[in-house]
Parts: structure tokens; C-alpha cells; sequence
């Protein structure tokens, strides 16, 4: 083809036209997604899912305005376990009954890869920011004997956990049970959250560490020792940053 063939090809009306061939499939397949989303509890106005999506009881999942999951979003509420792969073929293992409910906030942005596990309450607050492969849990495998297979010793330490308004939550974190992370935290990348972090503090490490706080009479984030007791507003030092 000629290089006179090829800018005409390349003209602005070809252009155009792909743009709006592609755009128009975009709605396509974001009207398909839509389609195929479950009834949750609330009507979840301005909800966007990329799939692939999972669900477990969507009808005690309630959703604020404006929620967005990125693609490998994974909602499990336990109403009962073991389910049939976590199960001891001859009946040998632990059941339980759970009443799980889900509550996610308004404008809250998945990027990808969120996983709850929910057998009480998750509590998600509005604003709250995402990042990659997070796992939140309120419950837990039971340990309670080292000579038999932790998969049929039930769950333990079922614990609410809750996620402030406006919080962001790094690359890889894990939330346990019945934490409380504050109101604007930052939970960094790799973090293990075993207790609570107050607002506007950021946490890092596993287990998760202070190592700053928002003071707004300097409007600054100060440094925090290390190694204080999260919970302890008294435990910041004189360095800012």
C-alpha cells in the first residue's frame, strides 16, 4: 500500500469511526456485565463490576452510590460452614450457622482483587480506596488442636471488622478480624492489620505499625515510635515529615 493510501486510511473520518466502533462495543459489554449482576440487599445506583465477579449471598451485601469493583472481586458471606470441599468425608469436622451482613459505602473504588470473607459484619465506610489483591476477614480457621486437619476444626475469633470513611488500603494487605481501621488511614503495602489503627495515621509492616499521624493543629504528618502501641495517641515523637 502507498503512502498516500495509507494517510488517507489513517484520515481523520477512519479515525473516527474506530473510535466510535470501539466505544460502542465498551457499552456493549459493560451493558452485559450490568445485566448479569445479582440482586444485592439495596439498590446499589451507579455500580460497576469488571468481571470476572463472585458473590456469595448477594442479598446481605448492601451497597452505597457509585461503588466500582475492579475485575477478581470475591464476596463470600458464610451463612454456614464447612462447605462440600472443607468437609470430612465420614462427618468429622466442626459445623456452624453464621447470620453474615456486608455494608459498603458510597464512591468506594476496588482495583482489583478484593477478597471478604465475611461470617458477622464487614463494615466498609464511604470513599474508602482499594488498591490490589486486599484480604478482608471476620473469622478465622480454628487451631485449637495441632493433630488434626485445621480445615474441619470450624472457624474462631469471629470478630466485626470495619473500614473508616476516606481510609486507603495498600497493594497485598490483610485485615483480621475484629479490627477497626480509623477514618482517613493508610494501610501500606504488605500489611498485616491485627488491631486497630486510629484515623489519619499510616500503618505498616506485619504486623502492622504506626509510623505516622496527622496533626492538624501543624498540619503535618508527625512520626511515631515505632515501637508504640497503635491505640496510644501518646506515642508520637517530635519528627515531621
Amino acid at each position: 500500500m502507498s503512502s498516500s493510501r495509507i494517510r488517507r486510511f489513517a484520515s481523520a473520518p477512519w479515525r473516527r469511526a474506530l473510535i466510535a466502533l470501539g466505544a460502542g462495543l465498551d457499552r456493549a459489554r459493560d451493558a452485559i456485565a450490568q445485566a448479569r449482576l445479582p440482586r444485592f440487599a439495596t439498590a446499589a445506583p451507579g455500580l460497576t463490576v469488571r468481571w470476572p465477579f463472585e458473590v456469595r449471598h448477594p442479598e446481605r451485601v448492601h451497597l452505597g452510590r457509585d461503588v466500582r469493583f475492579g475485575p477478581n472481586t470475591v464476596l463470600l458471606l458464610m451463612t454456614t460452614y464447612p462447605g462440600g470441599w472443607m468437609r470430612h468425608p465420614d462427618g468429622d469436622h466442626v459445623e456452624h450457622r453464621f447470620d453474615p451482613q456486608l455494608r459498603i459505602g458510597d464512591r468506594v473504588t476496588v482495583t482489583y482483587g478484593l477478597h471478604v470473607t465475611v461470617y458477622d459484619r464487614v463494615t466498609i465506610g464511604d470513599d474508602v480506596m482499594f488498591a490490589g489483591n486486599v484480604y478482608i476477614e471476620d473469622g478465622t480457621h480454628a487451631r485449637r488442636r495441632g493433630d488434626v486437619a485445621y480445615k474441619y476444626q470450624g472457624i474462631e475469633r469471629i470478630a466485626p471488622v470495619s473500614i473508616g470513611h476516606g481510609a486507603w488500603i495498600g497493594q497485598n494487605a490483610v485485615i483480621l478480624p475484629g479490627v477497626r481501621v480509623g477514618d482517613r488511614a493508610i494501610i501500606g503495602a504488605n500489611t498485616v492489620v491485627t488491631r486497630d489503627v486510629p484515623d489519619a495515621c499510616i500503618a505498616v509492616g506485619a504486623p502492622a505499625r504506626i509510623v505516622r499521624r496527622w496533626d492538624s493543629d501543624t498540619a503535618r504528618w508527625t512520626a511515631a515510635r515505632l515501637d508504640a502501641d497503635p491505640r496510644d495517641p501518646s506515642s508520637e515523637h517530635g519528627g515531621t515529615t
